[in-house]
């Protein structure tokens, strides 16, 4: 006769006490979770992972530094046993038995009360996967649900399954707005967070540098609001991406507000969150990854290296070193040692580069440019602070693209 099935269950282990017997490898993987469903987790152990160490150190579980006794289970509704020495583990068992808790063992899964299933999640869901007592069958299911969960192109069980036109629950307080970052470029650099609730979104308001396929991934009936098609100048085309987001989120919708790199990297998403603070609308902050390192980065120069560059300093070029409207102090960035990284800064790269080495920077420094980095069309061309304007302009290279000062351009040549 075939052993029972084991009964699924999803404990809410909110401000309850979890017992954890070990302070090694199994500790801490399973850690994290019992912090993450905000269990007030009690470590029992002489030894600890550095990575545990650093939960204990940041206050988010208590810690006993010595071997397990059974009134460390006074007052518990779970304990992991997560050590494995077989007479140790028995113990834990024995004594979570006694006061009738159940106990997840990694010596000995027969042995144990209850297991730990193999997990995977998708913002609100929460899929685990028991595979009859054999992990491996477990983790090759949940891997399969994962990459599924991955590939659906659609919301994932946020409020309805349901497609369709945004439903005007703002009364309810449902309407929203996040921040995300896109990245640099290539679309698969974009948070895991951030695609999901791409994928959530009814609408969407994107940036003209934001990658285009995942634009092509949104679900059916999602109104997407090109913002570099919004007349008028800089200002009144701010205003106008604010007044959208406000808009559309009090009527009841999940806006995305789809920006380039980072959201707050040159991206006026403080502006954006204070109208919509200003309004009541809620807002999430995404953040993402940065071209101003991923660019670098994927033509081969790292933004600092040891003995090379022990700093970085990431400044705008969209305004003339000389105009009274720039709030850039290029003298003192000239007389830095470490890495400059400069944005938006091919239409005034001459005025700049000038400016450095008028206050000393020596016009020898290697510099970088990187056009469209991280995607296919990545260019990238090496050259010094006194020649590379010239070398740009012959190149042809255009905007988008990050210009990178210091020796780290050539750190990593062979």
């Amino acid at each position: 006769m075939s052993a029972p099935n084991p009964y699924p269950l999803g404990l809410r282990l909110a401000g309850r006490r979890v017992v954890v017997v070990g302070g090694g490898a199994v500790a801490t993987r399973r850690v994290p979770a019992l912090l993450d469903a905000g269990a007030d987790v009690l470590l029992v152990s002489p030894e600890l992972t550095p990575a545990l160490r650093a939960h204990v150190d940041a206050g988010r579980l208590h810690w006993e530094p010595r071997r397990f006794a059974p009134d460390d289970l006074d007052g518990a509704w779970l304990v992991q046993a997560a050590i494995d020495d077989p007479v140790a583990a028995a113990a834990v068992s024995a004594a979570a038995a006694e006061r009738r808790i159940f106990c997840v063992r990694a010596d000995d899964r027969a042995a144990a009360t209850a297991w730990t299933p193999a997990v995977t999640r998708h913002g609100p869901v929460t899929v685990a996967v028991l595979g009859g007592g054999d992990p491996r069958r477990a983790m090759t299911v949940r891997d399969a649900i994962r990459d599924l969960l991955g590939a659906r192109k659609g919301p994932l069980l946020t409020d309805s399954v349901e497609e369709g036109p945004p439903v005007n629950n703002a009364a309810a307080g449902r309407g929203r707005v996040a921040l995300v970052g896109a990245g640099p470029g290539d679309p698969e650099l974009i948070t895991v967070k951030g695609w999901r609730l791409l994928t959530e979104a009814d609408v969407v308001v994107a940036d003209r540098l934001v990658p285009g396929l995942l634009l092509d991934e949104l679900r059916t009936g999602v109104e997407l609001v090109d913002a570099s098609k919004i007349p008028y100048g800089p200002s009144r085309a701010q205003e106008e991406i604010n007044r959208i987001l406000v808009d559309r989120a009090l009527a009841g919708a999940f806006v995305v507000r789809l920006k380039g790199g980072d959201p707050y990297v040159f991206g006026r998403g403080g502006e954006e969150l204070l109208a919509c603070a200003a309004a009541g609308v809620p807002v999430t902050v995404v953040p993402g990854v940065t071209s101003s390192i991923a660019a670098p980065a994927a033509a081969g120069v790292p933004v600092t290296h040891r003995a090379v560059a022990h700093e970085f300093t990431v400044v705008s070029g969209h305004v003339a070193p000389d105009s009274p409207a720039s709030l850039v102090r290029w003298d003192a960035l000239a007389g830095l040692r470490g890495t400059l990284v400069i944005l938006m800064g091919l239409k005034n790269l001459a005025a700049i580069t000038g400016t450095l080495i008028g206050h000393g920077r020596p016009a020898d420094t290697p510099v970088a440019v990187v056009q469209e980095g991280t995607t296919g069309d990545q260019r990238s061309l090496r050259s010094t602070l006194g020649a590379v304007a010239a070398d740009v302009a012959a190149a042809g290279l255009r905007p988008p693209a990050v210009v990178v000062v210091g020796d780290v351009v050539g750190a990593l040549d062979g």
